[in-house]
């Protein structure tokens, strides 16, 4: 999902102006890099943790030549979700729509 569709759905339940929507959304997202950045480290609870990792520097092969290359150290941000993104993604797109088909169904008894 593109960050647009992103504010146009804050938007939406919100009930706000889309560009103050986008503001909202770029400000988060900003927040979360540069906590990132400063930090290392971004637990956000039953969502997950957002943590930079350091790669250590290591010889690789270009596959092309097959010549070995210096790969420098460098830092990537790894994602662990949590209990409840795990639940909500663990049965996929069909089972969630199924679960929201069961709830429709429930109701109009």
């Amino acid at each position: 999902m593109p960050k647009k569709e992103i504010v146009e759905s804050v938007s939406t339940d919100l009930g706000i102006d889309p560009e103050q929507a986008r503001r909202i959304v770029q400000g988060v997202l900003d927040t979360i890099l540069e906590t990132l950045a400063t930090e290392g480290r971004l637990e956000l609870r039953n969502f997950g943790v957002f943590e930079v990792q350091r790669r250590a520097a290591r010889k690789a092969r270009n596959p092309r030549t097959g010549e070995r290359v210096d790969v420098p150290e460098r830092h990537t941000v790894t994602f662990k979700p949590g209990l409840v993104v795990q639940h909500r993604i663990e049965g996929g797109p069909r089972r969630l729509a199924q679960q929201a088909q069961d709830q429709q169904a429930q109701e109009g008894e």
